[in-house]
């Protein structure tokens, strides 16, 4: 029987041997993260990807995340180390839906949330992070906003920018929207000296409590920077695991055992392992038109943001 150690010692050796570029969204396993070159955001993590050296690169993620490295470095080869860790929140609107949406609301800017398919992107003209977010909406020039498709990252960026008038649509990441008001009660009563730290994801009622509201990286390095030493977690609960590893001197509580994607999770180390043997994974391969078109929105989130 092999030891985890055994299987990323290979993993490290093989990725220098054939030149891959392993990305690691922040949600995976922490034995997934130690052989990763980069880890973070999912935009963060397609940064990264364009400017690393390496022609071959492997997503520990969900599918839109490798399509965003497809979209910002088509030249290189992108696999997605599990081909079945999908996204609900990114799939559960398509290209023919949002294009009806539009013809009912003609005079909006359609705002996508990173998270949504390359397809979707196509027909979208500015995509945001949930970092991000509320500066871009500020910098539209349109006073009429269609968000997409996360409605309480909308409904959060609506209440931070009340000048714009905001169209929100019924959708959102499942996972956070799990989170109940009395979820973030009992964890508070539980530990209250423990300041609050939640994803913009979560419903406007949990958010309303949290001390500190970013996105998981904003979560991160608040709680790394804080002289505070204890914090509820308000995203998936792999975060409040990685922080405790980093730093030892604090405490970290998950504000629900909900808090748990089952698609991250998907992605195992042997799963990296056949994937980088060739032996499994998904090569993300988009068309040259689909590229350009969902580029178009990646591109103007770069220019007001």
């Amino acid at each position: 029987m092999r030891r985890v150690r055994d299987i990323q010692d290979e993993i490290i050796k093989l990725k220098k041997e054939k030149d891959i570029c392993i990305l690691a969204h922040s949600y995976q396993a922490r034995e997934i993260l130690e052989c990763a070159d980069f880890s973070g955001d999912s935009y963060q993590l397609s940064v990264m990807a364009e400017k690393a050296t390496q022609k071959t690169v492997i997503m520990c993620g969900v599918k839109f995340m490798a399509e965003t490295v497809k979209i910002l470095s088509p030249e290189k080869t992108v696999y997605l180390a599990n081909a079945v860790a999908g996204c609900p929140m990114a799939e559960q609107m398509d290209k023919e839906f949002i294009l009806g949406v539009k013809k009912m609301y003609p005079n909006y800017t359609v705002v996508a949330y990173i998270n949504t398919t390359a397809e979707l992107k196509t027909v979208c003209d500015v995509c945001v992070t949930s970092s991000s977010a509320v500066k871009i909406v500020k910098a539209i020039p349109n006073n009429n906003i269609l968000f997409i498709p996360d409605c309480n990252l909308g409904d959060y960026v609506a209440k931070q920018v009340p000048e714009k008038n905001i169209k929100l649509l019924q959708g959102g990441c499942p996972i956070h929207a799990a989170v109940t008001l009395k979820d973030i009660q009992e964890v508070k009563a539980a530990h209250p000296d423990a300041l609050v730290l939640v994803h913009p994801e979560c419903k406007p009622d949990v958010v309303a409590l949290a001390d500190y509201i970013g996105s998981t990286s904003g979560i991160m390095d608040y709680a790394i920077k804080s002289d505070h030493k204890e914090f509820i977690i308000g995203t998936e609960n792999s975060i409040a695991e990685h922080l405790q590893y980093m730093c030892s001197d604090k405490k970290f509580y998950a504000m629900s055992k909900k808090l748990i994607c089952s698609n991250m999770k998907a992605t195992t180390l042997v799963d990296l392992y056949d994937c980088i043997n060739s032996d499994g994974g998904e090569e993300i391969v988009l068309d040259s038109q689909t590229i350009k078109d969902a580029k178009h929105c990646i591109d103007e989130m770069i220019r007001l943001g």
